[in-house]
């Protein structure tokens, strides 16, 4: 059984409660975020927990703690959750219960549920993944709010093909993001990942810390007419790291399989996060 804090309390995971009235049950409104551990220490949590911020002050949603109380609460539920190996960290800020059910009183619930960390499959990973594409744009990008109707609609699609992920391309047909994930693409010496209308993610940004200097970086959007041209395409996320893409709807990416880049960055990335569990990186 794990323990998750919630509200002030430690308690046995069957044992979470929050008001049937809380305005994230009523109307979706609410933040989270999402991490994972590397030898038990969780990955650049001070990070993850500014996102939650910035997620809640472009939605309206004031917080009740501070960057440092919050982290510090991570820190002890992570603790209290010994009998993993690695774990999963899903925080969440509700919007609290509300007087007439859609108005907020600032009076949101906190929640840190840590879970065993879950296995993905080997082959996305070893073979690539598979992907498709969903004309679908999210309502306030930069956040992470728990109104997550467009994603759980586009996982849907994606799962009766079996693919990975499924890609958000816009009313200007770019394609922007993943329902949970980040894209880069390649092409020759170059690797272009969009640069804004999208959630930035944490994995994300230590990608682009560890491109190779033989490859010239391009933050520009990625038009959907372009993804059949590119070399090499993988997607990233906290819970999926970097996972190479080898097919976009009835489209083969590259010749079908991980490219050399993708594979290189792979690598370093797990170089990476190795360093970190073992905290030779702050």
């Amino acid at each position: 059984m794990d323990t998750y804090y919630v509200n002030g309390e430690f308690v046995d995971d069957e044992a979470a409660r929050v008001p049937a009235k809380d305005l994230t049950v009523l109307r979706g409104f609410g933040v989270f975020d999402f991490l994972i551990t590397y030898n038990k220490r969780p990955f650049y949590l001070k990070e993850h927990v500014e996102r939650l911020e910035t997620s809640a002050k472009n939605i309206g949603l004031k917080l009740s703690h501070t960057n440092e109380q919050i982290c510090k609460i991570v820190e002890e539920t992570v603790k209290k959750n010994t009998h993993h190996d690695e774990s999963n960290i899903r925080l969440v800020y509700t919007g609290g219960v509300s007087p007439d059910g859609v108005t907020p009183a600032g009076n949101g619930i906190l929640m840190v549920m840590v879970t065993p960390k879950h296995m993905l499959p080997d082959f996305w990973y070893n073979d690539g993944a598979s992907v498709i594409t969903v004309d679908m744009e999210r309502f306030i990008p930069t956040s992470k709010s728990t109104n997550y109707l467009s994603a759980v609609f586009a996982l849907e699609q994606a799962h009766k093909t079996g693919a990975a992920e499924a890609l958000y391309v816009d009313r200007n047909q770019r394609v922007l993001e993943g329902t949970t994930t980040n894209i880069f693409a390649i092409k020759g010496s170059s690797i272009i990942t969009p640069p804004d209308g999208i959630l930035p993610g944490i994995t994300r940004s230590v990608v682009l810390k560890l491109i190779p200097e033989s490859l010239k970086l391009e933050m520009r959007h990625i038009d959907f007419a372009e993804l059949e041209k590119m070399d090499e395409i993988f997607i990233t996320a906290s819970n999926k790291e970097i996972v190479p893409v080898v097919k976009v709807n009835d489209m083969i990416v590259g010749p079908g399989k991980p490219g050399n880049v993708t594979k290189q960055i792979m690598t370093l990335f797990k170089s990476y996060t190795k360093d970190f569990g073992q905290g030779k990186i702050c």
